[in-house]
């Protein structure tokens, strides 16, 4: 059988799959939407015979299927057997933007067509758990638009991508915030001085010189620096001998806008110098509350 890489792009209704599925076709990815779970071994056959022609395959699969969706863990042992690389892509969002962004389409859940939409959210998560704790990439689109969805999906699956075949999210957040739902390594430097306490530095943000200065002059900031990169020097190469394709590293701070940022944007130097592919975002900077 010739070599295909097939993409499961799984995960709850309304996160996203739309808006994944065209970035993967603009990718070059051949693209199928509400494929019968059980027709996935056959249609990898068909597609190993197109003498490469086809060998990038994005395969939409959700509850729409219904009871066939019941097939797709079989489907999956089915593909291991037959010595086809695949990867599980998985969208979630919140309750509340998932609500909202039904209530704006005006769609109903497809679990709960004459009930009440966060109903069937709430029986959607349930029947995909499984699935979800299988997934090679968890995608929270909670706070992404169509146009960053797809920057995400570029990152990972664009012509550049998997430099030492992993891609990696480094993200700054704020507890006051809640915890990123997509964080595969968490990390909390509430322990550090807090910036937010010197009046000329409460402003700044972590990304202003004053600021860095003020976090990495701390000894227990370089210490946890050294330590925590030798970590990852350790981590990463193991994820990628497992087949991890994304690193979602959460570094969080009370409010997200000092020593969080500061610490992401550093850990991110360090890992680009040894080559890896990485992307920084603070996904609380711009919010401003007490003690920060």
């Amino acid at each position: 059988m010739s070599e295909i890489n097939i993409l499961i792009i799984t995960g709850l209704s309304g996160a996203g799959k739309t808006q994944a599925v065209r970035s993967l076709e603009d990718l070059g990815f051949f693209c199928v939407d509400n494929l019968p779970p059980a027709l996935i071994p056959k249609f990898a056959e068909l597609c190993s015979q197109s003498e490469g022609k086809v060998n990038k395959i994005a395969l939409v699969i959700d509850i729409r299927g219904g009871e066939f969706f019941n097939d797709l863990f079989q489907a999956l042992e089915d593909l291991k057997a037959m010595g086809v690389y695949y990867e599980i892509l998985f969208l979630e969002a919140s309750d509340e933007v998932l609500v909202k962004r039904f209530k704006e389409t005006r769609r109903r859940h497809p679990l709960t067509p004459q009930g009440s939409v966060i109903d069937g959210i709430s029986l959607e998560r349930k029947r995909l758990r499984e699935l979800r704790g299988r997934a090679d990439i968890i995608f929270d689109t909670s706070g992404l638009t169509p146009h960053q969805l797809k920057e995400e999906i570029l990152n990972i699956w664009g012509k550049d991508n998997r430099k030492k075949g992993l891609s990696i999210t480094i993200m700054s957040f704020g507890y006051k915030y809640g915890i990123p739902l997509d964080t595969d390594l968490l990390m909390d430097v509430r322990f550090l001085p807090n910036p937010y306490y010197v009046p000329e530095l409460k402003l700044l943000t972590g990304s202003d010189p004053e600021v860095q200065e003020y976090v990495f002059k701390s000894p227990a900031c370089r210490e946890f620096l050294t330590k925590y990169f030798d970590l990852l020097k350790f981590l990463i190469p193991n994820y990628i001998r497992e087949g991890k394709a994304h690193l979602v590293i959460a570094i969080g701070c009370t409010g997200g806008r000092h020593r969080s940022v500061a610490l992401a944007n550093r850990l991110g130097q360090l890992l680009q110098e040894e080559d890896y592919q990485v992307t920084v975002k603070h996904r609380d900077i711009n919010k401003q509350g007490v003690n920060e």
